[in-house]
């Protein structure tokens, strides 16, 4: 067993050795892994993991490439700060999120290490997604706006994806879903089918907020956001968690008009609780009398403000709240210091909403996709467009509010 140097932080009344016996489940065998510490005089903790026997495939398949804990192994957080492509959901927090909220969830970390310093050079996450009605697959990451591999170099993807291959027939998975960013032009395309029907629009906040509006489309945005600003709304920044169900019971019935599920509410109740402490979250409420009338959440990292989920009252479009949170939170991310406000990501089929966006002076790109085996993409595609799916839009719009959140919760089971 390979004993490797990590930087541990103790709590009083902690024994200065132990082992931890932890048992899981991979594909209903039993899996145990070991975690031995020792501590030396400085504190300094040492030890050794290892999954039976799925950890040891991986390295038995490449010696470079392994599987980490990112809850306990201190190098990663610090290693998804410290890289350009790091966002909010690579953090060890998205994957407590997610495998809190979702049991068909399962995260692997998949990791270059420099054998030198012991540092992770490239990674990979991906979660085992369960369903019998989407299909067994892995994915990187799910629910995630913004996605990238953690690499530096086509050499380094193209030896995590390998591992992945691997880990994906040991899983017994059908299919391995990448989603990228910036990280694209690292991607060897012809191993994947690549679906390009995903647009990012972003604001660069290299002005004073009252200039950058000179860039947004005059009677669609400026004129709307006037109009805000001379209704009496009022902005409240969430404190608690009624305040999170006011959002949700907005958000909801925002799905609702359009046709779709809303995620359970213990997905929002487990983001709220693990990162609005640190404020990486944060809900703006906007207020018509004292009535929350809409709200935005927002994600915060680094020198990025993300615009995850948005929803407004139907009966109040006239006062265009939603543009009112929009023009508030990009003076708030103005005046904390970011350089970017994403609008999140859309649908290219979804014109209302690209519009909305593009109205904004924003760019757009593209967050390509990538499918492993090419003939899965077909099939997703074929998924969204078919007579199904609408009909389970059409009925979103007219089950009552309760029916509607059992909808939700029974999809989101398989989504990811």
């Amino acid at each position: 067993m390979v004993v490797r140097p990590y930087t541990y932080v103790l709590k009083e009344g902690v024994p200065s050795l132990w082992t931890v016996r932890v048992f899981g489940w991979v594909e209903k065998r039993k899996v145990s892994f070991h975690r031995i510490i020792f501590l030396d005089i400085k504190g300094r903790a040492y030890f050794g993991h290892f999954f039976n026997d799925l950890e040891s495939k991986i390295m038995n398949f490449n010696g470079n490439v392994t599987l980490i804990d990112p809850a306990v192994d201190t190098r990663w957080d610090a290693y998804v700060e410290s890289h350009p492509f790091g966002w909010i959901t690579h953090l060890s927090d998205w994957k407590r999120i997610l495998e809190k909220s979702f049991q068909h969830m399962k995260g692997y970390y998949l990791v270059l290490m420099d054998k030198r310093t012991e540092s992770i050079r490239a990674a990979l996450p991906l979660f085992e997604v369960k369903s019998w009605i989407a299909g067994h697959r892995l994915v990187s990451i799910p629910f995630a706006t913004l996605s990238d591999p953690l690499v530096s170099s086509q050499e380094d993807m193209e030896e995590l994806f390998d591992a992945a291959i691997h880990l994906s027939k040991e899983l017994k998975t059908k299919h391995i879903e990448i989603r990228t960013f910036r990280s694209f032009s690292m991607i060897k395309e012809d191993r994947f089918a690549i679906d390009n029907s995903f647009k990012h629009h972003y604001l660069t906040l290299k002005s004073e907020p009252e200039i950058l509006m000179r860039t947004f489309h005059r009677t669609c945005t400026r004129q709307r956001i006037a109009r805000a600003l001379s209704s009496n709304l009022c902005l409240k920044i969430g404190q608690g968690e009624l305040d999170l169900v006011s959002f949700y019971k907005i958000y909801s019935g925002t799905r609702k008009r359009i046709g779709l599920p809303p995620q359970p509410y213990i997905f929002f109740k487990s983001m709220w609780e693990i990162l609005s402490p640190s404020r990486r979250l944060v809900i703006l409420l906007a207020e018509k009398g004292n009535r929350p009338v809409a709200g935005l959440i927002l994600f915060r990292f680094k020198d990025r403000v993300s615009a995850e989920y948005a929803g407004s009252n139907e009966e109040y479009k006239e006062v265009s709240p939603n543009h009112f949170l929009f023009w508030e939170a990009i003076k708030i991310a103005y005046n904390e210091g970011c350089k970017l406000f994403d609008f999140g990501r859309t649908s290219v089929r979804n014109e209302t909403l690209m519009d909305f966006k593009s109205r904004w002076g924003t760019e757009t790109t593209s967050l390509p996709i990538c499918y492993y085996p090419k003939t899965i993409c077909e099939e997703a595609t074929e998924r969204e467009e078919s007579i199904s799916y609408r009909i389970m839009g059409a009925l979103c719009r007219r089950v009552p509010d309760s029916v509607l959140a059992a909808i939700g919760n029974f999809s989101y089971r398989h989504l990811g």
